[in-house]
C-alpha cells in the first residue's frame, strides 16, 4: 500500500509562543554595565572586544556610550571638592534677574529716546516744532 501525503494547512492566527507580542528594549543594570565594561578594557587579542559584544548582544556604539557616561561619572566625582558647601545667598538669584530686567529696561528706555528725537527732528523739518524738555537724563 502506498502513503498519501497529506498536507497540513498553514494556521497564521495561531501566534508563534516564543515571540513576545511587542519587543521590549533590553535594560542593563550598572553592575552589567560595569562587569561588561572590564571585560572589554580587559580583553585582549584581535576580535576579543567583538566576542564579547556578540555574547551579551550589544553594538559597539552602547558599548561607547557608556565608555562616555562611566568617564563622565569619574571626571564629576574628582571634581567636587571637599568640605562644607559655600552658603549661597538666597537673595542672589532675584538680585540678579533684577539686574538683568534692569538691563533690557535700560535698553528700550534709550531706544524710546532714540525714537523721541527723530520724531522731534521731522516735526521741526515739517514747521510744527516740538519744545525740548529739560529733565531727560541720559
Amino acid at each position: 500500500m502506498s502513503e498519501a501525503k497529506v498536507a497540513i494547512p498553514f494556521v497564521a492566527s495561531s501566534p508563534d509562543p516564543e515571540v513576545p507580542a511587542k519587543a521590549q528594549r533590553r535594560k542593563f543594570s550598572a553592575e552589567d554595565k560595569k562587569r561588561i565594561l572590564e571585560e572589554t578594557d580587559r580583553a585582549l587579542g584581535h576580535g576579543g572586544v567583538g566576542a564579547i559584544l556578540r555574547r551579551e548582544g550589544i553594538y559597539s556604539s552602547t558599548l561607547h556610550s557608556w565608555r562616555k557616561e562611566r568617564d563622565a561619572a569619574v571626571r564629576k566625582a574628582f571634581s567636587q571638592k571637599r568640605g562644607p558647601q559655600p552658603r549661597r545667598n538666597p537673595l542672589s538669584s532675584e538680585n540678579e534677574k533684577l539686574r538683568r530686567q534692569n538691563q533690557r529696561l535700560q535698553e528700550e528706555l534709550e531706544k524710546a529716546h532714540i525714537i523721541i528725537d527723530v520724531q522731534k527732528k521731522v516735526a521741526k523739518l515739517l514747521g510744527h516744532p516740538i519744545p525740548e524738555t529739560p529733565d531727560r537724563e541720559k
